[in-house]
């Protein structure tokens, strides 16, 4: 099934989401704000509730691009008593926004010198060439990039790969075609979730991570460095990992063995790409030098510390001073790749989110949400990621994380819990949606290579999302007070 023979009903519903969302943001807007006893809260939280389902509305059903409706909030909050201006604008300078935006700057570095190329085709020469453990090479070159650049331009990077071990195979008819496909289909979807899963482990590899960070640091004063992110979800993604192989290569898509596809396969890609060139590895340099100092900076001499944000600036500036055969590693017409859209996506959810804390609307959901004190509270956990899952299966993992993880303090407010506890289980389940081809960009990737079908993706999806609800909840409640204190 391609891409462009989806159902009539999901392309008449593409239409009309847009026109509906463009009437129905505006008019949730004044119907919470112009009648103040439908809520019973003071003027200004009840501004900032109405500018929430405004901004929700339309990032759900995006009438407009999803980074301009992110720009709302510094006129609407303003404008209707919320939050002043310098409330609602300061978020969009979150330090969280610009350690992305080195991020950003980095992975460009590296897919523009193919730097990534060498590091799957590496990892998957060094894993061996059996059906299996091809997969599991795929699988632990995804995840790698994916901790470091965004999951969507991992997918990308990676299909191709993907698409040539599988035409190798056949061409070298190591399987018959019964296997092939099944095969196809397992690698295929192990690049999808693999991009998904491996963005859990560090802040800058999904965007709810770093929404987890900034909201946390704003609105509770608590910190989150890359470190003690990285303490807390590396081992959760391991086991996802872990999870995913064994899911895909002993169960859901299990081939006979059969032949193996010849060791010398990504051994032939690297010497196709050469040498490594000096650029590549200054970049690599970079890249390492970054990821050392996120992961270990804490032990040194404090004078020496650098904070997370200025680690991911002196990276970015570091690549547009270091020379290359021509010019430098980076000119500035290479950030036209850059995403800034997403960053002001960032920055919508950030504003809303001071605006939660300044209007004191957090404490009224803490109010509206007391009742479920009354329930065990790894329950809570439970319900609470089945259902973010599930939001994220139709709806940007960005938008579910902005609206919900600033309720999630409320939440906690309201049940007397550690409100970390809540937001890292919003933050987790917002990335791992694994259903549906519309749910993620890997997935929409994979699908479009016409190996697989709806049904393909939703069963192997189904399991992958019950293993997702079960890890995250366990390590929310038994590991989270540990890594995180």
């Amino acid at each position: 099934m391609t891409r462009d023979a989806r159902p009539a009903t999901e392309h008449l519903a593409g239409h009309l989401r847009p026109r509906i969302g463009l009437v129905l943001g505006p008019a949730l807007f004044l119907l919470c704000y112009c009648l103040p006893g439908l809520t019973g809260l003071e003027d200004a939280p009840r501004a900032v509730l109405a500018v929430t389902l405004w901004v929700a509305t339309w990032w759900i059903c995006e009438p407009i691009p999803m980074a301009a409706t992110s720009l709302l909030p510094i006129v609407l909050l303003p404008l209707s008593g919320g939050a002043s201006e310098r409330v609602a604008s300061a978020a969009y300078g979150n330090p969280i926004v610009f350690m992305y935006l080195g991020g950003f700057t980095i992975a460009i570095a590296i897919q523009k010198w193919n730097l990534h190329t060498r590091i799957a085709m590496a990892i998957v020469a060094m894993v061996g060439s059996g059906g299996s453990r091809l997969t599991l090479g795929i699988i632990l070159a995804t995840a790698f990039l994916s901790m470091w650049i965004s999951n969507a331009a991992t997918a990308l990077m990676m299909l191709p790969i993907g698409l040539a071990l599988i035409e190798e195979i056949r061409q070298q008819r190591l399987y018959d075609e019964a296997s092939l496909q099944r095969f196809a289909k397992g690698l295929l979807l192990s690049i999808a979730y693999a991009a998904s899963i491996g963005g859990l482990a560090t802040l800058i590899g999904s965007v709810p991570n770093a929404v987890f960070a900034a909201v946390s640091a704003q609105s509770l004063g608590r910190e989150v460095s890359f470190a003690d992110w990285f303490l807390f979800a590396a081992p959760l993604t391991a086991l996802m990992l872990v999870a995913l192989y064994l899911y895909m290569t002993r169960v859901a898509f299990r081939v006979a063995a059969q032949q193996e596809l010849g060791a010398g396969f990504a051994r032939a890609q690297l010497r196709r790409l050469g040498p490594m060139a000096a650029e590549e590895r200054t970049v690599l340099a970079v890249f390492g030098g970054v990821a050392a100092l996120w992961i270990f900076g804490g032990f040194l001499p404090e004078r020496w510390q650098l904070s997370d944000t200025a680690v991911s600036m002196l990276g970015a500036i570091g690549l547009f001073l270091l020379p290359a055969r021509r010019g430098r590693l980076l000119d500035w017409a290479d950030m036209k790749a850059l995403p800034w859209g997403l960053l002001l996506l960032f920055g919508g959810g950030l504003s809303l989110a001071a605006a939660f804390e300044s209007s004191g609307l957090t404490a009224w959901f803490g109010t509206l949400l007391g009742g479920l004190e009354a329930l065990p509270f790894w329950l809570v956990i439970v319900a609470l990621a089945a259902i973010v899952l599930l939001m994220t299966e139709i709806m940007s993992n960005t938008a579910v994380s902005n609206m919900l993880i600033p309720v999630g303090i409320g939440l906690a407010l309201g049940i007397g819990a550690e409100p970390q506890a809540i937001m890292a289980t919003i933050a987790l389940s917002a990335s791992c949606a694994f259903m549906l081809p519309i749910s993620t960009p890997p997935n929409a990737a994979v699908f479009s290579a016409d190996y697989l079908r709806i049904e393909d993706m939703v069963r192997a999806g189904v399991w992958m999302n019950l293993a997702a609800v079960v890890l995250i909840s366990a390590f929310v409640l038994l590991w989270q007070p540990v890594a995180m204190g």
